[in-house]
C-alpha cells in the first residue's frame, strides 16, 4: 500500500433508526480520513454519535430498524453493504476493536487464553499450541503480570485493568492495520488509565497500527492523539490537529468543553464553566445548527445548518467569522496546551 494513501476514508456516513415516532437520525453526514499509523481522537458528550459511527464502520449495527448509508472504504475496499463472511475476514484480522466494557466483551465461561486462541485460529492456519504461545506473548506485550498463568484465567479472576489489557491483546492478535478503541479507559483508576494510554501510544511503533480512539475525556486525547474530531448531536462540528484544537478551538461547543476542564496553573476558579442546557433529543433536533439553543453567539444565520469548512486542515461548522473569532472565546486561564 502506498504510504501516502489513506488507510480509511469515511464519506457522508449516516445512521438512522426507524421508530414509532418516525425516523431518528443518530449519525448525520460524518466524513473523515485516517492515515497510516495515525491516532485519531473522537470526542463529544454521551449521545453525540461517537460509538454509533464506529459500529457502522465495522458493520456491527444489527438492528433491523437501522438504516446506514454513505461510504466506508478501508484499504480501498468498500465496507458498507459487504456480505457477512467478507466482513468477518476483515474484522479481527485487519481491523481490531477494543470495546468499552471488557467484562461484557469477554465470554465469562471461557479463559482469556481460549478466547484469544480462537480469534487467532479463525484467521490464521496455526496449531493450537502455536496459537497459545502467541497468546502468551501478546499478554506479556500488553503488560499483564505472569502471562503464562494469566492465559488460563477467566475474566472474573482479573481486575478491570487486567481485563482491558486482555481485550487489547485480543484486538492485536492478528496485527491489524487499524485498531478502534471505544473509551478504553472508562471506569479505570488514573494509574491504570495512564498505563493503558501508554500502551495504546506504543501500538503504532510496535505493531504499526493506526488507531481511532473514542472518548469524552480531552485529557486522554491530549496524551495520545495526532488529530481530533469533535462530535455533537451526530455531526462533526470541528476537525483539526491536536495542536490546532487545543491552542485555537474554533467552535463554541469546543470552547465549552475546554472551559469545563479544571486549570492546571493559576488561581483556582470558584466555579468551572458549564455549557448551558442539555444536548438535543435526536427525535426533536432543532432547526439549523444543533448547538444553537445552547450557544451564546447564536444569530440569524444559525437557522440553517452550517457546513464543516476551513483552511489548513482545521475545519469547523460555525457561521461566526473566522477572523476575530478567538476574541469571542472565554479566556481559559491556566490551561495547559499539549505539544
Amino acid at each position: 500500500m502506498p504510504p501516502d494513501r489513506p488507510l480509511l476514508v469515511v464519506e457522508n456516513l449516516c445512521v438512522s433508526f426507524r421508530t414509532e415516532g418516525g425516523v431518528v437520525p443518530a449519525v448525520s453526514g460524518v466524513s473523515f480520513s485516517l492515515a497510516q499509523r495515525e491516532i485519531l481522537g473522537v470526542v463529544g458528550e454521551s449521545g453525540s454519535g461517537k460509538s454509533q459511527t464506529l459500529l457502522a464502520i465495522l458493520g456491527l449495527i444489527s438492528s433491523p430498524n437501522a438504516v446506514v448509508t454513505g461510504s466506508v472504504r478501508f484499504l480501498g475496499q468498500e465496507l458498507l453493504g459487504l456480505k457477512r463472511r467478507a466482513l468477518d475476514a476483515i474484522r479481527g484480522r485487519q481491523i481490531g476493536m477494543i470495546f468499552q466494557d471488557p467484562m461484557t466483551a469477554l465470554t465469562p465461561v471461557h479463559t482469556i487464553g481460549d478466547q484469544i486462541i480462537e480469534q487467532i485460529r479463525a484467521h490464521e492456519r496455526l496449531s493450537r499450541a502455536t496459537a497459545r504461545k502467541r497468546a502468551v506473548d501478546l499478554l506479556d506485550a500488553v503488560g499483564l503480570p505472569s502471562p503464562d498463568n494469566a492465559v488460563d484465567r477467566y475474566p472474573h479472576q482479573l481486575s478491570g485493568g487486567m481485563r482491558q489489557r486482555a481485550v487489547i491483546a485480543m484486538a492485536l492478535s492478528c496485527n491489524p492495520a487499524l485498531l478502534i478503541a471505544d473509551e478504553p479507559t472508562t471506569a479505570l483508576d488514573v494509574t491504570v488509565q495512564a498505563q493503558i494510554l501508554e500502551l495504546i501510544g506504543r501500538l503504532r511503533n510496535e505493531f504499526g497500527s493506526a488507531v481511532i480512539l473514542v472518548t469524552h475525556d480531552l485529557g486522554v486525547v491530549a496524551e495520545v492523539a495526532d488529530r481530533v474530531l469533535v462530535m455533537y448531536a451526530g455531526r462533526v462540528v470541528e476537525e483539526g490537529s491536536k495542536g490546532q484544537l487545543f491552542r485555537e478551538p474554533l467552535h463554541p461547543y469546543a470552547w465549552g468543553l475546554f472551559g469545563s476542564i479544571p486549570p492546571m496553573q493559576g488561581p483556582r476558579p470558584a466555579r468551572l464553566t458549564a455549557i448551558p442546557g442539555s444536548p438535543p433529543k435526536l427525535s426533536q433536533m432543532p432547526q439549523g445548527c444543533a448547538f444553537g439553543p445552547r450557544c451564546t453567539f447564536r444569530h440569524e444565520a444559525c437557522a440553517t445548518q452550517p457546513a464543516l469548512a476551513g483552511a489548513g486542515g482545521h475545519r469547523s461548522a460555525c457561521f461566526l467569522p473566522r477572523d476575530g473569532r478567538q476574541d469571542l472565546r472565554p479566556t481559559p486561564a491556566g490551561r495547559a496546551v499539549p505539544a
